[in-house]
């Protein structure tokens, strides 16, 4: 019996002894703080998040005009570098600062002039949480207070000059008695930026700025004293060369290095440009493989083929210097009479020639050579050639939105560069004037409708459909007065001398005013330098290699 009773106690002291364990490690668990506990961020993760820390680096990206966590910089950072690294935005908005482009997965919107960073700005989480006095307690009073209200918006914006070179922004939502500690909205550092291109066009004299826009005809197979008088004494911007003027592939680069050396006095590069569209458009010379039509590649309908196709036209024409391309054509083949575009362009669904015109005009481009989409507002319903005498298209504003200008907003929404206006009369719009005369036209539709702002030349302006009708030089300085920033003038030096005369005339009387041509002038320039042209001498063109690459590429789409 005294066993049992000791047996039992035995039992009841474990027991005890194991409830008090239990009970032990549970008050362990609550008190102790788990390793991987979401809830509890270590020691090291507490003092990150505080906002005099968060504060901190952000004033010490600001003075480098970066923002946390990201690579690129205000004033030093340019877009292809963006687009190379985070690819293209997923939205875009214009302001009178500049183009802003959003990059929502990383928080961040980057401001550019031109092409050019100059406001870049983060909205992410851990900024968001920080708050006004916040700021103040850690940064003291702002150089500079503004505010910013619209319909959606009521902001206070606090300004704080880290270095001579940058701004730190913080955008906030403006107190109010229910709020009177708000919290961040998003940060920017700003800089701004130096305008080398006004300083450029404030040392340059008239005639060198009329002369910028001035794209002239060369005369014959080698440099004449007419073509090189124009480069030197008329600071001539570009020139254009025809199958005419380009015979065999050394010859022509003869001739176009030449045209460089002729230039090389003068402040900025020449645009060196030719109609190298493909199919029956073709002025390269030699035994070069030419490519089928567009109209064939329209059937065709790839894409890539259309990609390649404007890729392999740059490098033809890099290869023998030319620096500008008259392609691609974005007209809509809408008339199966027309006289002048039929082949040439890709379709008369004007979703396929948006689609494939594009596509060759990012091929050029990525070989450095300037597209030029022509020709707006559309020359495929017209049953005259412009060459000849001025066609008539009695479309309304209505009927073109519906048709011909679907591939130039499309081209332009993708960042084409240049647009080179038709010669054609459109009375329900201008009974007046021709489009690549029209105020209503250009400055109207293309630039304040269509949004472009980049850089508008004439076709060419002693074709019939102009010099039947008007003198070259009052055309030149109506053509100025719509809105072109450059005229091209393909034939006779006569002709170029006039219409510089006329424009210089019109200047000098108060008809246009200087800062109209400064206004082009410095589209020109921009142009210029995106394209980082320079006029290199050219050495021999390998037309085996050019050959090749061609058959390569029609073995691989034309099968």
């Amino acid at each position: 019996m005294r066993k049992k009773r000791r047996g039992l106690l035995l039992i009841f002291v474990l027991i005890l002894m194991g409830m008090l364990f239990f009970i032990g490690m549970k008050i362990g668990s609550i008190t102790q703080k788990p390793k991987n506990s979401e809830s509890a961020p270590s020691q090291e993760e507490e003092v990150s998040e505080k906002p005099d820390m968060i504060i901190q680096d952000i004033v010490q990206a600001a003075q480098e005009g970066k923002v946390p966590d990201v690579p690129f910089a205000a004033g030093k950072t340019d877009k292809q570098e963006v687009y190379q690294q985070w690819g293209e935005p997923q939205q875009i908005a214009e302001s009178a600062n500049g183009k802003y482009e959003d990059y929502l997965e990383q928080g961040v919107t980057i401001g550019y002039q031109d092409i050019q960073a100059f406001d870049i700005r983060s909205f992410k989480a851990n900024i968001q949480k920080i708050h006004l006095e916040e700021i103040k307690n850690s940064m003291g009073e702002p150089t500079e207070v503004r505010y910013f209200e619209d319909q959606t918006t009521n902001q206070i914006i606090l300004v704080y000059q880290v270095n001579p070179t940058y701004q730190l922004k913080w955008i906030l939502p403006k107190p109010t008695e229910a709020d009177s500690n708000p919290s961040v909205h998003h940060i920017s550092v700003y800089t701004k930026l130096k305008d080398e291109v006004a300083e450029m066009i404030s040392q340059m004299t008239l005639d060198e700025k009329i002369g910028q826009m001035m794209f002239a005809g060369v005369t014959g197979t080698m440099l004449q004293q007419e073509t090189s008088s124009l480069i030197h004494d008329f600071k001539v911007g570009g020139m254009i060369l025809y199958a005419n003027n380009l015979e065999t592939p050394q010859q022509s680069i003869t001739l176009i290095n030449d045209l460089m050396a002729a230039n090389v006095d003068n402040r900025h590069p020449l645009f060196i440009g030719t109609d190298q569209e493909g199919g029956t458009v073709a002025r390269l010379p030699g035994p070069l493989k030419n490519f089928p039509t567009n109209k064939i590649i329209g059937n065709i309908n790839q894409p890539q083929f259309s990609f390649e196709v404007g890729k392999l036209l740059g490098e033809q024409l890099r290869a023998f210097g030319f620096n500008l391309d008259f392609a691609p054509v974005m007209d809509v083949n809408s008339n199966p009479n027309n006289p002048v575009i039929g082949d040439r362009s890709f379709s008369n669904n004007p979703n396929i020639v948006s689609e494939l015109g594009i596509q060759t005009m990012k091929g050029l481009e990525s070989k450095q050579v300037i597209p030029v989409i022509k020709h707006f507002p559309g020359h495929g319903d017209t049953s005259v050639d412009s060459h000849l005498e001025l066609p008539k298209v009695t479309k309304s504003l209505e009927d073109l939105n519906k048709m011909e200008l679907i591939p130039f907003k499309a081209a332009i929404e993708n960042g084409a560069d240049v647009v080179m206006v038709a010669h054609i009369l459109l009375p329900k719009i201008d009974q007046k004037y021709p489009a690549s005369m029209s105020k209503e036209i250009i400055t109207g539709i293309l630039r304040d409708q269509i949004g472009f702002n980049g850089v508008v030349m004439t076709d060419d302006m002693t074709m019939g459909a102009i010099t039947n009708h008007f003198d070259i030089g009052q055309a030149a300085v109506d053509a100025v007065k719509a809105g072109n920033d450059i005229i091209l003038i393909a034939h006779s030096a006569s002709n170029v001398t006039s219409a510089i005369e006329a424009v210089k005339a019109a200047i000098n009387n108060g008809e246009i005013a200087e800062d109209r041509i400064n206004e082009s002038v410095r589209r020109i320039i921009q142009l210029k330098q995106k394209y980082q042209l320079e006029n290199k001498p050219v050495t021999t063109v390998d037309i085996n290699k050019l050959n090749t690459d061609i058959e390569k590429v029609l073995s691989t789409y034309m099968k």
